[in-house]
């Protein structure tokens, strides 16, 4: 069977930045107060012409910088996201019109934070199937375009960015290991976001467009975090201390540790960013997992743990041995790339 991986790695973040101080300027907060609930110090916002497929584009384009052959092949384009730029069009066919890829599959995912890796499972799927050689992954989204910037409670968390991963064939011994997918709408009062003209089920807040439920996000997290994560572990045949790097969705940084102690694994393996980004749900992951490759922490050969929650309320646990021979990156800020017309075949 073949081994399917990660081959390609890309990321975008605002330039904008909006620290704790900025909050404690126009709020009833302080800046202490938000670090130490969050662990959150800064977050990105974008700018009011910026969505979520202008920052998709520019997370391929830093791909395509890195690797300027990375699209060739990609048959199918699939986006993670909570906010799409509209209903339809996809948000996935937009980035795919935009970076050469036109005429390829694309359609979007919707786990909110768990999206990203539910995108890596999908697209394994598709090229173990024969339907696909190669599939773009992206998870990213504007998220402060759809938060009230006037609740204390919710604004504090969120920010804008995201990153993508071409997944292709990788050599034996590498890639992914194995999945757990999984969501239980029972805790879909806890954290929702109400469509456009659309009614909510039963059992939800009336007349609310959105809601979140800190105290019941924070025990379901923990707990399907560490529970999902020692389950894909046991599916593949390893333990916590085969672990070499933990990324996790980066939510909160007292969820993040409450869910690595579940399963065992020491905080100096677990890659967190959240103090510079924020929540960028399906955007942690890709953005903490470029960033660990970039700086030189993730190396070839190494086991990774991907872990992830999000509304729905859904989760998702994958193990992974990175291949580095695959992908090349650099500084993570540069110049914009021309992307190259017709990669699509």
């Amino acid at each position: 069977m073949k081994n399917i991986g990660i081959v390609a790695l890309g990321m975008y973040a605002p330039p904008k930045v909006v620290t704790n101080a900025d909050f404690e300027a126009r709020m009833d907060t302080t800046a202490e107060w938000i670090e130490s609930r969050s662990g959150i110090k800064e977050r990105r916002h974008a700018e009011a012409d910026e969505f979520t497929s202008d920052m998709g584009v520019r997370a391929v384009q830093d791909m395509v910088r890195r690797d300027p052959d990375c699209l060739k092949d990609v048959d199918v384009v699939i986006c993670a996201t909570a906010t799409p730029d509209a209903l339809f069009p996809s948000t996935a066919a937009l980035i795919a019109g935009q970076v050469g890829l036109a005429g390829a599959g694309a359609f979007d995912l919707s786990t909110a934070c768990s999206g990203f890796v539910y995108g890596l499972s999908m697209a394994q799927g598709l090229i173990l199937a024969g339907t696909a050689r190669r599939v773009l992954v992206v998870g990213v989204e504007v998220l402060t375009k759809i938060v009230d910037q006037d609740d204390r409670n919710t604004a504090i968390l969120f920010g804008d960015g995201g990153g993508c991963a071409v997944v292709g064939e990788v050599p034996a011994g590498y890639g992914f290991q194995d999945f757990v997918l999984g969501a239980d709408s029972a805790g879909g009062p806890a954290l929702y976001k109400r469509c456009i003209a659309n009614r909510l089920p039963n059992g939800f807040p009336m007349g609310e467009a959105a809601g979140m439920n800190g105290r019941e996000v924070f025990k379901f997290a923990v707990r399907v975090l560490g529970d999902s994560g020692n389950q894909v572990l046991k599916k593949t045949g390893l333990t916590s201390a085969d672990v070499d790097w933990v990324i996790p969705h980066q939510a909160n940084i007292r969820i993040i540790e409450a869910a690595v102690e579940r399963f065992g694994i020491p905080m100096d393996k677990t890659v967190v960013n959240l103090d510079r980004y924020g929540n960028t749900s399906s955007g942690t992951v890709p953005l903490a997992l470029c960033e660990a490759v970039n700086d030189g922490r993730i190396k070839d050969g190494q086991q990774l743990l991907l872990v992830a929650f999000g509304g729905g309320l859904s989760w998702v646990a994958a193990t992974m041995k990175w291949w580095g021979g695959g992908v090349s990156l650099g500084a993570l800020e540069g110049q914009e790339v021309q992307l190259k017309e017709a990669q699509h075949a």
